[in-house]
């Protein structure tokens, strides 16, 4: 193990001002007391979950057969006993982490999850699942993920207004992100008209990488595979390969930089707003062929969150080289993107945005139904014995 002194991890939190959370959580991970020693030893300051976090937590795992047989005597519908199991991971995992949300002022601490992923474009359904979860969960340190989509923005703003945190999924676009963060600000301008205090609300705009580069990469393969004249042209394909998910980043936070100067902002500012911070999200490096950390390393930097899958922070733990670098070759980044509307290149980035939200709320539709497929089927041969 990393000494937490050498640990990197640690080095990012304190001397560059970004908060390192968790994309993992299973009763096994809380009850174990590895989601403790996390904590202590790798410097793990919040958790995120999703369906498919929860799809393999759950499947083929004997620690939530005596909960699910109390539900079965209950007569609880095979929803309620999901509910019941995962609600019950989250309170745990947020009493855990209870000690770094008051330590850190608000800050971190959080545990993040999300409302069902099947009423993603239902505006009313999402507001009123995610206040049932606020409320059922009885955590002032759970936030609740809802996907920012044309449908689930106006959603955010509510739930805002509410006084409830919120993480908003599955941003991949800078447009979205500037969308999901006025959605945050104009549900704080409605909560703070309305008198009500707004200085405890927390929230993050979780914005997807790996999934770019792997989009965009396939379209250069394609491109490559068909092969050209113009060596330039072949040479100018291969420098766009796993750049552009970063490109895309830094040119976010830069937004970022724009509406915290805002006049709008600096008002909410003194009414005691916390920003939404940026988190990085989908972390884990899927081409072998990319640093493990590149993810990592390459968007460390104030007032930012990131999200990473547990190899990722063994990996990171090991090995990352910590720097403020959120901020180094924006303009690089901006040409980048400029790169990709050229003729011989010709990669459609809304294109490809609009093609990986909708990828992504299958991505977690396809394991939630799995998961209450196979939930029913624990559920009837449980109820047998």
């Amino acid at each position: 193990m990393t000494s937490t002194s050498n640990n990197p991890i640690f080095q990012i939190e304190q001397n560059y001002g970004q908060s390192i959370w968790m994309d993992n959580l299973s009763r096994t991970l809380i009850e174990s007391g590895e989601l403790k020693k996390m904590i202590e030893e790798r410097g793990i300051v919040g958790i995120t979950s999703n369906p498919a976090i929860f799809e393999k937590a759950i499947v083929g795992n004997a620690t939530y057969d005596t909960d699910i047989e109390a539900g079965i005597r209950a007569r609880k519908s095979v929803l309620e006993i999901y509910e019941g199991l995962v609600f019950d991971d989250i309170r745990n995992a947020c009493d855990i982490l209870k000690p770094i949300y008051e330590s850190s002022n608000k800050l971190d601490g959080y545990v993040s999850i999300e409302v069902p992923p099947t009423i993603a474009d239902d505006t009313e359904s999402t507001i009123q699942e995610a206040r049932r979860y606020y409320e059922q969960i009885g955590r002032e340190n759970v936030m609740i993920k809802i996907p920012g989509t044309k449908m689930g923005l106006p959603a955010v703003e509510q739930v805002i207004a509410d006084g409830i945190n919120v993480n908003v999924t599955l941003l991949f676009s800078v447009d979205s992100y500037v969308e999901t963060a006025w959605a945050y600000i104009r549900g704080l301008e409605k909560r703070a008209a309305e008198g009500k205090d707004i200085s405890n609300i927390a929230s993050v705009a979780s914005f997807f990488l790996s999934r770019i580069d792997s989009n965009i990469d396939d379209r250069v393969d394609e491109k490559l595979k068909e092969g050209s004249e113009d060596i330039n042209m072949e040479v100018r394909l291969r420098t766009i390969k796993g750049k552009i998910a970063i490109a895309n980043a830094k040119i976010a936070y830069q937004k970022y930089k724009e509406i915290i100067g805002s006049d709008r902002w600096k008002a909410l500012v003194e009414k005691g707003a916390k920003v939404q911070r940026l988190l990085w999200a989908s972390t884990g490096t899927k081409n072998p062929e990319y640093s493990d950390v590149m993810y990592v390393d390459e968007l460390v930097g104030p007032d930012t969150v990131n999200t990473l899958p547990p190899s990722t922070i063994e990996a990171c733990a090991d090995h990352c080289s910590p720097a403020s670098r959120i901020e180094t070759g924006v303009e690089e980044a901006y040409n980048l993107m400029e790169t990709l509307k050229e003729p011989d290149i010709d990669i459609n980035l809304s294109e490809v945005m609009d093609e990986l939200l909708l990828d992504g709320i299958d991505k977690f539709v396809t394991p939630f139904q799995s998961l209450m497929a196979s939930l029913e089927e624990k559920v009837q041969k449980l109820a047998t014995v």
